[in-house]
């Protein structure tokens, strides 16, 4: 613990004498990084995982080649900024060998707002490990710049699909040709949850009805509306018994509280052009609120971690779920 103490110590000391570094790098990301992502089409939200994951390869916690691949030529991701943003990090794991708790894997303890989309790492993680190969069809829902297919073993039995909108497959697709990685495991599927019958094109891509599939859904579901997501989970308890779906969430605290954190994260989705639209009912019990939605399109609650504190008059902020077909 002293050990620890003194190179965290060091970590954060040396973070402070480059904070000039750092503040350029992002100073020269909100310039040129916002216009290019816009010219490109790829979605703001779809990088904000990619580079979590990027950086837990990077700081040795987590192998993920494909991240570190397609990271630094994805197009909206301004190349000296990004550079320059994560270098007094990296030199100071480097020099002291101390990881943050942000970029920890697996990921442990309570997990605040700010941390969410680097804790749900841990948990996507684990429910694929533990579902596959058993179950033979993994399917990435609103995929963006996931890397999960590209990390199953080459002689995988698995078959990958990954659903999103076309314009980010497009981009995906040419960064990991670029990248040098392998995707003919993988079977694109191109639709928009809010239009499409996306399941209708993932049978039409070959996915196999009659065998259960573990489906993942991380970071989208804040992003649609309610019938969306309803839609969603009705057209996956129409999957075969045994099928899993594993997805995080907001409560409906976050889509409408005044502190001063979540009207920071809707204005800066709002400026993304994705603001965040659904929260599940955060009347306590969160847990049950979410039994509730999933019963009501035909799936059973198998597992579940409420985030916030639910103590006293408290309300929770959110969660991550594990559903199954029953």
């Amino acid at each position: 613990m002293r050990k620890e103490s003194t190179a965290a110590t060091a970590f954060y000391s040396l973070n402070v004498l480059l904070f000039p570094v750092t503040l350029i790098g992002y100073l020269l990301w909100i310039v040129g990084g916002l216009a290019r992502a816009n010219e490109s089409k790829v979605s703001m939200t779809a990088q904000g995982p990619l580079t979590v994951r990027w950086t837990m390869h990077q700081l040795g916690v987590r192998r993920d080649v494909a991240a570190a691949r397609i990271m630094p030529i994805l197009p909206g991701v301004p190349w000296l900024a990004s550079r320059l943003t994560s270098l007094p990090m990296f030199f100071a794991h480097r020099v002291t060998g101390f990881v943050p708790k942000t970029f920890r894997y697996p990921f442990d303890g309570e997990v605040p707002p700010q941390l969410e989309a680097a804790a749900r790492v841990t948990f996507f993680d684990d429910v694929v490990e533990r579902s596959l190969p058993e179950i033979d069809q993994l399917v990435i829902l609103g995929a963006g710049f996931d890397t999960r297919p590209y990390r199953l073993p080459r002689d995988t039995s698995v078959g990958s699909f990954e659903v999103d909108l076309p314009a980010t497959q497009e981009v995906k697709r040419r960064v990991l040709d670029e990248g040098g990685i392998d995707a003919r495991g993988v079977t694109f599927v191109p639709a928009d949850f809010a239009k499409d019958d996306w399941l209708a094109e993932l049978i039409d891509a070959g996915f196999d009805m009659q065998r259960p599939a573990v489906f993942v859904w991380e970071g989208v579901i804040i992003y649609l509306d309610r019938a969306a997501v309803e839609a969603t989970l009705r057209r996956v308890a129409g999957c075969a018994k045994g099928t899993l779906i594993a997805f995080d969430y907001f409560s409906s605290l976050a889509v409408e509280s005044s502190q001063p954190y979540w009207r920071f994260a809707r204005a800066a989705t709002r400026r993304a052009g994705e603001p965040i639209r659904f929260g599940v009912d955060a009347t306590p019990p969160l847990a049950g609120r979410v039994a509730e939605l999933l019963a009501a399109c035909g799936l059973t609650l198998r597992e579940q971690r409420t985030l916030g504190d639910e103590s006293g008059s408290r309300r929770a902020w959110g969660g991550f779920t594990v559903a199954a077909v029953e």
